[in-house]
C-alpha cells in the first residue's frame, strides 16, 4: 500500500449508527485515487477523519509514517494535508490575492504574496486577482478555493466534488488542473460524482458503500465489477457515468 499518506481499519460511529466500518485506503506522491459510493455512503466522513474534523472509533491514519488521527485540522493542514469542500467556501468579500494569502499564512510562508500569485496563475485566475471573491462566477469559485489550498504547499489534496456543477467546459478544465498537480508530484483524494472525471483521472478508484470498501483497482477494473454497478454505477445509467 502507498506510504504517503495511510488509513488501517477506520471505523467510525455516530451512536448507532456506523458510518464507516473497517476501511483501509492509502496514496502515494503523483497519484489520484478516488473514492465513490451512492450518497451517505461515508466518503465525506472519511474526509473529515483524514483532516482532523472527525476523530475515528477505531483504526488511525497515517502520514509519513506518523499518527495525526488524534490532530487538530489546523495541525493536519499544516503538515500539508488540505481539502476543499462540496459547498465552496470563500473569503466573498475578499480580493482573490488576499483570500488566497491567507492559505500560505496557514503555513508561514515568508512570502505569502507570491504564494498566492503562484496559486492563482495555476488555476488560470491570476488575471481577476483584483476583483473580490463574490464577483466571480460559480466557476470561478470552485477554481478559487483550489487555489487556496494550492497557496498551503501541500503534499495531499482531498478535493470534495470539485466538478459539482460544472459545465463540461469547465469539468474539463479541472481534470487538466488535476493532472497537472499529479505530475508535479501531488498526491490527490477525490470524491466526485461525475463518472467522466472520475475515470479520465484516476490512478486508482475506491469504492464505498454503506460505510465499507467494496471494490479497489484500476478504473477498467472498477467499472466493470459486479458489485460497484449493483450498488452505484448501475444507479447512473442515463447521466454522465459511461466515459465514452
Amino acid at each position: 500500500m502507498p506510504g504517503l499518506l495511510e488509513g488501517r481499519g477506520i471505523t467510525v460511529r455516530f451512536g448507532g449508527l456506523t458510518a464507516l466500518k473497517g476501511v483501509d485506503f492509502g496514496v502515494a506522491p503523483g497519484e489520484v485515487l478516488s473514492v465513490i459510493g451512492p450518497n451517505g455512503a461515508g466518503k465525506t466522513t472519511l474526509f473529515n477523519v483524514i483532516t482532523g474534523r472527525v476523530r475515528p472509533t477505531e483504526g488511525s491514519v497515517m502520514f509519513r509514517g506518523e499518527a495525526i488521527h488524534r490532530l487538530p485540522p489546523f495541525r493536519v493542514a499544516r503538515l500539508g494535508i488540505v481539502r476543499t469542500f462540496q459547498k465552496t467556501e470563500v473569503f466573498a468579500s475578499l480580493p482573490l490575492m488576499d483570500g488566497v494569502a491567507a492559505g500560505a499564512l496557514a503555513r508561514d510562508d515568508p512570502d505569502p504574496s507570491a504564494r498566492a500569485r503562484e496559486a492563482l496563475e495555476t488555476v488560470g485566475l491570476l488575471g481577476k486577482a483584483a476583483l473580490t471573491a463574490g464577483q466571480l462566477s460559480y466557476g470561478d469559485q470552485r477554481l478559487l478555493e483550489l487555489a487556496q489550498a494550492l497557496a498551503v504547499a501541500p503534499a495531499v489534496l482531498l478535493l470534495d466534488e470539485p466538478a459539482s456543477g460544472m459545465n463540461h467546459q469547465e469539468s474539463a478544465h479541472i481534470v487538466r488542473l488535476i493532472g497537472e498537480l499529479r505530475d508535479k508530484g501531488l498526491a490527490v483524494i477525490l470524491v466526485e460524482h461525475n463518472m467522466h472525471v472520475v475515470m479520465t483521472i484516476s490512478d486508482r478508484v475506491m469504492v464505498i458503500n454503506y460505510g465499507e470498501k467494496i471494490a479497489e483497482g484500476s478504473p477498467a477494473a472498477v467499472r466493470g465489477d459486479p458489485r460497484v454497478i449493483e450498488a452505484y454505477l448501475g444507479r447512473q445509467q442515463g447521466s454522465d457515468a459511461d466515459p465514452r
